[in-house]
């Protein structure tokens, strides 16, 4: 139970861990939200020109990995606007009336937000088009022969849509998108000054080097930078500590599990279930995720694509392979399992 509570600090498709501080440490303003150079340019042009025209602001789709700051970058560009901000996910959109009830009360030029748009049921899909392009509803009235369809006008609003996976959104949806910037990972700069700045909102102290050293095994997102931030923080204080030092990141980083470039327990079992249960791979993953007892869609969705992104790991028409560099980081040597593949220490 212990191994499971420390894996997910770092899991940042995790949203339930600590919401009341997460809101607490997001950026209300353009300005005060870091990284992401590119897409904040563009989208304060955006902005600035929709609020000149008095019209709403074009749909946008906010592409990229949980923890990015996709739902943060939506509240600030309801906030630029000076417009009412509505949320909801699209599993809690059930049925067609669900998303009439909520587009037949907003405002005008309303941003109205959609987590996990690419799970959008078809038939609410298909009233979105309309209500996206002619700002109407397509209503059913009445039963079998007597039923006719009436629409119902919505003020102009401005929906923008987050996903974690741009393949599964449907090219008719994608299509009326008028902005569809991409998230990227951060680096250890712009991670370190997301700690600094949320270390100030939490009134307490960090070391620059301890910033960066932390930075460094965020895994690039700044919703595990700031929790893992918190569990410094808790370190600190019970140790008598006024400051979060590098020698406090160092240790409290041993103990949470997290090695230096930001692997956890649950990363290296993966490289290793590949390498002595499998030879190194290549192995396929619903066998994988089995073999560590995860679901696929955590293993694809979360696990793989750093370990990727650090080259441990290599996705392959055949199946998963660890690379040498996983070898090495593991301190283990490649020629050990070509031998003998069912041997691990």
């Amino acid at each position: 139970m212990e191994d499971k509570d420390f894996s997910a600090i770092v899991r940042a498709d995790l949203k339930n861990m600590g919401d009341e501080q997460d809101n607490k440490l997001r950026p209300q303003l353009m300005q005060d939200f870091l990284g992401q150079e590119t897409v904040k340019k563009n989208l304060s042009t955006f902005i600035e020109a929709a609020k000149m025209r008095q019209e709403p602001l074009d749909h946008l789709l906010l592409i990229g990995p949980p923890g990015l700051g996709k739902t943060t970058l939506a509240q600030i560009t309801a906030h630029e606007l000076g417009v009412d901000f509505k949320v909801t996910s699209a599993p809690a959109l059930d049925k067609p009336k669900d998303l009439a009830g909520i587009l037949s009360t907003i405002t005008e030029r309303t941003v109205f937000f959609i987590d996990e748009i690419h799970r959008l049921k078809p038939a609410i899909e298909e009233m979105l088009y309309i209500a996206m392009e002619d700002y109407e509803l397509d209503w059913i009235i009445g039963q079998g022969a007597a039923a006719r369809t009436v629409r119902i006008p919505v003020p102009p609003f401005t929906l923008i849509g987050a996903t974690t996976k741009a393949g599964s959104v449907s090219s008719p949806l994608r299509s009326r998108f008028g902005f569809i910037p991409r998230f990227e990972f951060y680096t250890f700069e712009e991670l370190a000054k997301i700690i600094r700045r949320s270390a100030k909102i939490l009134e307490v102290e960090i070391d620059d080097d301890a910033a960066l050293a932390l930075a460094q095994c965020c895994r690039g997102t700044p919703r595990v930078a700031n929790r893992v931030l918190r569990r410094m923080r808790d370190f600190a204080q019970v140790e008598k500590k006024n400051k979060i030092t590098k020698e406090i990141v160092k240790a409290g980083l041993e103990r949470l599990e997290i090695d230096e470039i930001g692997l956890e327990k649950y990363d290296r079992e993966i490289l290793r279930s590949i390498i002595t249960n499998f030879g190194g791979g290549p192995v396929g993953a619903e066998t994988l995720a089995i073999s560590i007892g995860e679901s696929i869609d955590t293993l694809e969705d979360y696990y793989e694509p750093y370990l990727i992104q650090c080259g441990l790991l290599q996705r392959t028409p055949r199946g998963r392979m660890v690379t040498e560099k996983a070898y090495e980081h593991l301190n283990l040597k490649h020629e050990d399992f070509t031998k003998q593949p069912g041997l691990f220490e």
